[in-house]
């Protein structure tokens, strides 16, 4: 099908989800018009050579950063908030000019790419306006590289420096990955923790290898599940607070109802924590309740 405009893009994504599971990946081609000699070039226009210069003066002079402290006004500010979601969904190599809405969805869109490719990268530059991160074998046996970069007329982040496709080994990626870290397992099985939040960790270990073809440590997935549950109900201290307030509101609501629970001291090597409790036991029963034991007792 020809793609020349938005509607068509996605009408291609919409194909492509409805027969991803015959077709894993999409292909595109290229057709460059025929334009006169007339025409003028913009005077933003990046010479393609110089993308990939190995010049990193001649490289810094093509481009326009943010000052971090710079207060920039944002008329020009159009961002697509699913820009990101088109790099994950092509399913394939990055390309010079792709944005990004955010730092954060550069550094997940880079994180799934290596992710599912087996391969991995170290980071040479991170800074609040640039990513720069190269192969960890870049200069022996491959050159993959991405830079990208926050735009000051564009207010989006933009791949500005790219060499395609991995050439290394992958098989040096060991049965867990390094960047599969417990951020990352934590989004992908949120989902799966808000429908059953009692599941066994080795149950999400298993869900992970599907999604992501690598058997994570069992303590990596215990954290990654303690932050979904913290991210969903909150932290233990924060419930903890919460706790005599959900007591004083049921029994105002419910005067017959009887509360009880019960603290102990808290100890640090042997000395007592001053203001610091911890919750032994709880007990909380209704009316109807009460008087249904007092009558089968």
């Amino acid at each position: 099908m020809c793609i020349n405009d938005d509607t068509s893009l996605q009408e291609m994504f919409s194909i492509y989800y409805q027969a991803q599971s015959r077709v894993s990946v999409i292909e595109l081609y290229m057709e460059f018009d025929q334009l006169p000699n007339t025409v003028e070039q913009d005077d933003h226009d990046f010479d393609g050579k110089s993308y990939n210069g190995d010049s990193e003066e001649e490289y810094e002079g093509n481009y326009d950063f943010v000052d971090p402290n710079a207060d920039e006004e944002q008329e020009d500010c159009t961002i697509e908030s699913d820009i990101e979601d088109v790099a994950n969904a092509l399913d394939g190599e990055f390309v010079i000019g792709l944005e990004f809405n955010s730092r954060e969805a550069v550094i997940k869109a880079v994180k799934d790419y290596i992710i599912h490719r087996g391969v991995d990268y170290r980071v040479f530059e991170s800074e609040p306006t640039t990513f720069y991160a190269k192969c960890v074998q870049y200069g022996q046996s491959c050159d993959w590289l991405i830079r990208v970069s926050m735009m000051r007329r564009k207010y989006c982040w933009e791949i500005r420096r790219y060499n395609d496709s991995h050439t290394c080994t992958r098989a040096t990626i060991s049965q867990d990955h390094s960047k599969l870290d417990s951020d990352t397992i934590a989004e992908a099985i949120k989902p799966l923790i808000e429908a059953n939040p009692s599941i066994k960790v080795q149950s999400v270990i298993v869900d992970v290898q599907l999604k992501f073809n690598y058997t994570i440590s069992y303590h990596k997935e215990w954290l990654a599940k303690q932050k979904v549950v913290e991210k969903i109900f909150g932290g233990w201290e924060a419930s903890y607070e919460a706790l005599p307030i959900w007591f004083e509101a049921m029994v105002k609501k419910e005067p017959s109802a009887a509360v009880e629970y019960e603290t102990l001291p808290c100890y640090r090597r042997d000395e007592l924590a001053q203001d610091v409790r911890i919750l032994n036991r709880v007990f909380w029963s209704f009316y109807p309740c009460i008087r249904a034991f007092r009558q089968t007792s």
